[in-house]
């Protein structure tokens, strides 16, 4: 029956967002969702040169954890780094303080997006509070809608976004080091 399908898959896809941190089958990156063809946008008004990429990946809207509208298509043409975390995570909050030192090191070159999911904005207030993450915006994806965008379906994870509009997904952990290795080669 259709809607029996339905449900199974609903609860598999529920119970692997609901393991924090599973074990990937390689650190390396994950292949990219689908849709990763950068598509064109209009030209900015006023403007000569032709509009940054839009990577459908990009292509959402959301409120930030503080209630503001966000708009991803705002962060073509730029190189960025999304983090997707969830605030009672233990390995998110180990990488917290990593990630607030990298987006100070790294946030004139680069733009950082937190990406929160799997639980309530407060909990994902606090956690921005207690970790000192509040120098890159954090969107509240209580739905999980941008996790899915890019495939991702445990935290930590990341979606490295160049200028030109190529993503790079990595479904594990990264260490610190790493990470400033992938920020350098992105900026």
């Amino acid at each position: 029956m259709p809607g029996t399908r339905v449900t199974a898959v609903s609860l598999a896809l529920l119970a692997v967002l609901a393991a924090c941190g599973s074990p990937a089958s390689s650190p390396g990156p994950a292949p990219a969702p689908p849709a990763t063809s950068p598509v064109s946008t209009a030209p900015p008004a006023g403007g000569t040169s032709a509009a940054a990429a839009v990577p459908d990946q990009l292509k959402f809207t959301a409120k930030t954890v503080d209630g503001k509208d966000f708009s991803g298509a705002d962060l073509a043409g730029k190189p960025v780094v999304l983090w997707f975390w969830a605030p009672w995570c233990p390995k998110c909050q180990r990488e917290a303080p990593g990630m607030a030192a990298a987006a100070k090191e790294h946030g004139e070159k680069v733009t950082f997006l937190g990406v929160a999911a799997l639980d309530q904005v407060p909990a994902m207030q606090q956690f921005v509070q207690r970790y000192g993450l509040q120098s890159f915006q954090h969107v509240a994806d209580v739905d999980s809608a941008v996790w899915k965008r890019f495939g991702v379906t445990a935290q930590p994870a990341y979606a490295f976004v160049s200028p030109g509009g190529q993503v790079e997904v990595v479904t594990s952990q990264l260490s610190e080091q790493d990470l400033k290795q992938r920020l350098s080669a992105l900026a």
